[in-house]
C-alpha cells in the first residue's frame, strides 16, 4: 500500500509539474481568446462614445427651433429672381437656409431662363419650403453686355414681373414646380422682393409680416454707405438718408421695402418698368402703389439694420481652366 500510495504521488507530482512548465511556456505567446478581448473592447468603445454623444446632446442649448405655424399669420411670399452662375447654388442653399426659419412663407423663385433647370429643381425639392417654380429669359436686348458694370441695366425686371402676374392669377404659363396656384381672393399676405446674394435676418420676415400698405426700412452696404434708408419724424417717413440721386420718389434699395398682397391685387397694371432709369426700378413699382407719406416705418423706426446688400466675390477659375486645357477639368457631373 505504500509503494502504491508512493507511486501515485510521483505521478501526479510528474503531471503537475509537465503542466507547470506548458503553461510557463504559453506566456507571452498568441491566445486564441484575442478575438474575442478584441470584440468586446470594441463593443465597450462604442457604447462610451454613445455615452459621450448622449451627454453632450443633453449639454447643448436648445436650439432656436422653426415656430409653430398659424394660420392667423399672414404668409410672407418672397419672390426672387436668380440666374446661372458658379455662386447660384451656394447663393440659393444660404438664402433657402434662412427662409426655412421663418412660419407661414411661400418663396416664389424665378429663373432666368427659358426653361426650369435641374440644379434650382433639385434645391427647392430638397429645401423643405413651401415654393412655387417659374421660369423666364430677359429678352436679349435688356441683357449685360460683354464688359458693361452691373448697374448698367436694370436686372431681373422680367423675373419680377412673371412673379408678379403669377400672385395676381397664373398669368404667363404654368409653373415649373411646387404650388400652382396663385393665392386665393382676399388671401392676406405680403410681398418682399428678396435677391439671393443678400444677407437676411430672420426678424426682418416678422417686421414685415403685418404690412397694410408699403412697409420700409434700412438696408445696410449699400449705395456707398453704411446703410441707406428712410428718415423717420413722429412714426411718419420725412426723407431718406441716401446719397445717390436723392430726387429719386423713392430712394430705396430693392431689399428695402415690401407690399401688401392686397395692394398689389388692387393695382393689376402695377409692375416693374425695364426702361426706368437708373436707380428708378424700385420707384417705377412704387409710384404706382403708394404716397412717400404713407410709407410705413419699421425696424425701430428705421433705426435698426436687419438685410445687406452682400455680395459674393466672383470664384477665380484660372487653376480650372489651365487643368480643362490639359484635359484633367473637375468633373462636369458634380454639381457645385
Amino acid at each position: 500500500m505504500k509503494l502504491k500510495l508512493k507511486n501515485v504521488f510521483l505521478a501526479y507530482f510528474l503531471v503537475s509539474l509537465t503542466g507547470l512548465l506548458y503553461a510557463l511556456m504559453q506566456l507571452g505567446q498568441p491566445c486564441d481568446c484575442s478575438p474575442h478581448l478584441r470584440a468586446a473592447a470594441e463593443q465597450l468603445r462604442g457604447k462610451d462614445l454613445k455615452i459621450s454623444q448622449l451627454q453632450a446632446e443633453l449639454r447643448r442649448p436648445p436650439a432656436p427651433g422653426r415656430p409653430l405655424e398659424s394660420e392667423a399669420l399672414p404668409i410672407i411670399y418672397v419672390v426672387t429672381p436668380t440666374y446661372a452662375r458658379l455662386v447660384q447654388k451656394a447663393e440659393l442653399v444660404r438664402l433657402a437656409q434662412t427662409l426655412a426659419l421663418v412660419p407661414r412663407l411661400h418663396w416664389v423663385l424665378v429663373e432666368d431662363a427659358d426653361g426650369p433647370t435641374a440644379l434650382v429643381s433639385g434645391l427647392l425639392a430638397a429645401s423643405g419650403l413651401r415654393f412655387t417654380h417659374l421660369a423666364v429669359p430677359t429678352p436679349r436686348g435688356q441683357r449685360l453686355r460683354e464688359g458693361e458694370p452691373g448697374w448698367a441695366r436694370p436686372r431681373g425686371v422680367e423675373q419680377r414681373n412673371r412673379a408678379l402676374a403669377w400672385l395676381r392669377g397664373g398669368g404667363g404659363g404654368e409653373p415649373a414646380g411646387g404650388d400652382r396656384l396663385p393665392p386665393p381672393p382676399g388671401a392676406r399676405g405680403v410681398v418682399y422682393f428678396a435677391d439671393d446674394d443678400n444677407t437676411y435676418s430672420r426678424e426682418l420676415f416678422e417686421e414685415m409680416r403685418w404690412t397694410r400698405g408699403v412697409s420700409v426700412w434700412p438696408v445696410g452696404l449699400v449705395g456707398g454707405l453704411r446703410f441707406e434708408g428712410p428718415k423717420v419724424q413722429g412714426g411718419q417717413v420725412v426723407g431718406f438718408h441716401t446719397a445717390w440721386e436723392p430726387s429719386r420718389p423713392f430712394p430705396l434699395d430693392m431689399a428695402g421695402f415690401a407690399v401688401a398682397l392686397p395692394l398689389l391685387l388692387a393695382h393689376p397694371a402695377a409692375r416693374f418698368d425695364s426702361a426706368a432709369p437708373r436707380g428708378h426700378l424700385e420707384s417705377s413699382l412704387l409710384s404706382q402703389l403708394v404716397d412717400p407719406k404713407d410709407l410705413e416705418p419699421q425696424a425701430a423706426n428705421c433705426t435698426r439694420v436687419l438685410v445687406w446688400h452682400t455680395r459674393t466675390e466672383k470664384p477665380k477659375m484660372k487653376q480650372e481652366e489651365q487643368l480643362a486645357r490639359q484635359g484633367r477639368g473637375s468633373d462636369p457631373a458634380v454639381e457645385v
